[in-house]
């Protein structure tokens, strides 16, 4: 294996450990802290929606920074919390493609901006457009909301479950990390 190839298969290990990590944190933050405290105050609501899915955060922000890489980083992480939620039944065609969905329509998302012109992408010459990126966020929230439950055959109350949740969570997660950065900044970190 060449020098080359090897560094960049390091790379890939390395971005899918910090993702994996990030999403699986994301997960059990919403599912295990903020999804007890949503089900007191809305008990009649879907138990399995969360009105603040902070892994769409992490979705959004992967395929925004890593491009085309951001499906293969973002797979074990998607499919451990797809075990971790079904077990074995995880692995049905309609799980399948919900995973699928997870990981790939965030890219495709940003890659089609950038077909149409409009290339997001980080660059050390350009400032983030993080109103961009919430507009982005919200389009692939609608695109995995109507397909994820499409694939489910879900009630269209559960779309807007997801929906509300997904948007949510890229909103909260992207101010959750600006107040790390500014703390980590004003230390001189």
């Amino acid at each position: 294996m060449a020098l080359g190839q090897t560094g960049t298969l390091q790379r890939l290990a390395t971005e899918t450990c910090i993702v994996s990590l990030a999403y699986l944190s994301a997960f059990f933050v919403t599912f295990e802290i903020l999804m007890p405290v949503q089900n007191l105050f809305f008990a009649n609501s879907a138990h399995f929606a969360s009105l603040l899915f902070l892994p769409h955060g992490v979705r959004v922000l992967t395929a925004w920074l890593l491009g085309w890489r951001a499906p293969l980083v973002l797979l074990p992480g998607v499919g451990l919390v797809f075990f971790y939620v079904a077990g074995w039944a995880a692995l049905t065609p309609s799980r399948l493609a919900a995973i699928a969905i997870a990981v790939c329509i965030p890219t495709l998302c940003f890659q089609l901006l950038r077909l149409l012109g409009h290339d997001l992408s980080p660059a050390p010459d350009k400032p983030p457009c993080w109103p961009c990126i919430m507009a982005v966020g919200l389009v692939i929230a609608i695109g995995t909301s109507l397909l994820t439950n499409y694939a489910f055959g879900s009630p269209p109350m559960d779309y807007a479950a997801y929906l509300i949740g997904d948007i949510s969570g890229l909103f909260f997660l992207m101010l959750i990390l600006m107040v790390i950065f500014r703390r980590m900044r004003s230390y001189g970190l």
